[in-house]
């Protein structure tokens, strides 16, 4: 059995804290506030009408943007919690309660492979470390031929990218393109936030 995510020990520290985490995206949409620059760069990698793998889905954002733009959506996270939030604010996908360290979705009757898989959200670095490059190979695994993996996550949160360089390396991936923002900025060392898009060759 996997070693328990770091999001795993908050949310039973804390048993609200999903709630609260819900209740925040919820607030900002209803500002209007731009939640969706993600699922934005993510439809324009994808073909139309493309099979998006949303992992570590969360309650639903990335996901359900993505659905709405005409893409075949499945949204996997761990956190019952929120993807009952993700069920109720984003029908449409098919939202499952999950460990990205186990993922084995032709088990769970998905069996088409994806065209885009998305990791926002700084799901990597909620991850436990031990699991880390297995949860990487689990998406590259999941990925059709010609398929990316686009991971982001930010910078003082316990995972040197460096670190993820290596990661990713060592899951028998390739790094395609770095950036700094999910707005296209390049990315510079300085930088404290890393988009990467991944193909597994």
């Amino acid at each position: 059995v996997a070693e328990q995510s770091k999001w795993v020990e908050i949310t039973t520290a804390d048993p609200e804290h999903s709630t609260r985490y819900v209740e925040r995206f919820r607030a900002m949409a209803a500002a209007g506030e731009d939640i969706e620059g993600e699922a934005r760069f993510i439809d324009a990698l994808a073909p139309r009408g493309g099979h998006l793998l949303d992992a570590g889905c969360g309650p639903g954002r990335v996901g359900g943007h993505l659905h709405r733009a005409g893409h075949v959506v499945v949204g996997v996270g761990i956190d019952p919690v929120l993807i009952a939030a993700a069920e109720q604010d984003h029908p449409g996908p098919t939202w499952l309660v999950g460990d990205l360290a186990e993922l084995d979705l032709p088990a769970r009757g998905i069996v088409e492979p994806f065209d885009v898989i998305v990791c926002a959200g700084n799901v990597m670095a909620f991850l436990a470390p031990s699991t880390r490059r297995q949860v990487l190979a689990n998406l590259g695994a999941h990925l059709a031929a010609d398929g990316r993996l686009v991971v982001g996550f930010g910078s003082g949160r316990g995972y040197p990218f460096d670190e993820y360089r290596a990661d990713v390396a060592a899951a028998g991936l390739v790094i395609d393109l770095e950036l700094a923002t999910w707005h296209l900025h390049p990315f510079h060392h300085e930088a404290d936030f890393h988009v990467t898009v991944l193909h597994r060759p």
